[in-house]
């Protein structure tokens, strides 16, 4: 198995903090958001590679952080959020530029989770030939409108995925953490070819669910996805209270 962390957005809901730090290094209680990540992907026996893909002006920055870490970083050569690759482009990107023909466990880089990631590779070896998505019940119709919401079978199988819908089938927010069998990989390219937004990678898991199987594990532990000023600081004092450290009112990357 290998691990994609996705980490090339321009994040431009953060500016003017990201027009000087990628999100990904931003530090969090104390540490950056990706050494927490690959922290939880290193726990994963079955992952024997770790690659991050970032674009142009953030590249620089993860090879310095990457220094004597065993995780290799891809450029994907875009330098604005005009010419942006989309989350589900940059997952292609990898596998042709690593040559990747496995099972690919794939992260968003702007994810803060608790949950075990070896649990999640257990549910999803159990069953056999199908793809995977981690999802979080948010309690809320209202909040449910805000994310890529699915619904599940009896057997936790994927039945309905819906983008930020305005009537939610469920409570259940699928985060951006999925694992795809191997056999399922080579339908990214066919996905990109029919001509569909390359944005988000939920879409993909969307149109993926219509044609093989795809199943979801639901987890109950804190999740934070970092996409504006207030996730950031509310992440990074909950994180700072864990480290013993005082609460801010504004967050800094100092």
């Amino acid at each position: 198995m290998k691990a994609v962390i996705l980490a090339a957005g321009y994040a431009t809901r953060l500016r003017p903090l990201t027009d000087t730090w990628a999100k990904e290094l931003l530090p969090v209680g104390g540490r950056p958001i990706i050494d927490r990540i690959v922290d939880a992907v290193a726990t994963v026996e079955d992952v024997d590679e770790v690659h991050i893909v970032t674009n142009s002006r953030k590249a620089s920055a993860f090879r310095e952080w990457a220094a004597g870490r065993n995780v290799t970083v891809h450029d994907d050569g875009t330098t604005s959020n005009d010419d942006r690759l989309g989350a589900i482009g940059d997952m292609q990107f990898v596998v042709d530029a690593a040559g990747l023909d496995d099972h690919l466990l794939v992260i968003a880089g702007d994810n803060l989770f608790e949950f075990s990631l070896p649990a999640y590779v257990r549910f999803w070896r159990d069953k056999d030939h199908a793809s995977a998505v981690a999802v979080r019940d948010v309690e809320s119709r209202e909040l449910a409108r805000h994310y890529g919401i699915v619904a599940l079978d009896d057997d936790s199988r994927v039945t309905e995925f819906v983008e930020k819908p305005i009537d939610p089938p469920s409570t259940l927010a699928a985060i951006a953490a999925y694992i795809f069998h191997r056999e399922h990989v080579p339908l990214i390219a066919a996905y990109l070819e029919s001509g569909k937004s390359a944005d988000q990678p939920g879409r993909f898991v969307a149109w993926l669910q219509q044609r093989e199987p795809v199943y979801g594990w639901v987890f109950d532990s804190t999740w934070y996805d970092i996409g504006d000023h207030e996730q950031l600081r509310e992440a990074d004092n909950r994180l700072r209270a864990e480290a013993g450290l005082p609460p801010r009112s504004e967050y800094t990357p100092d």
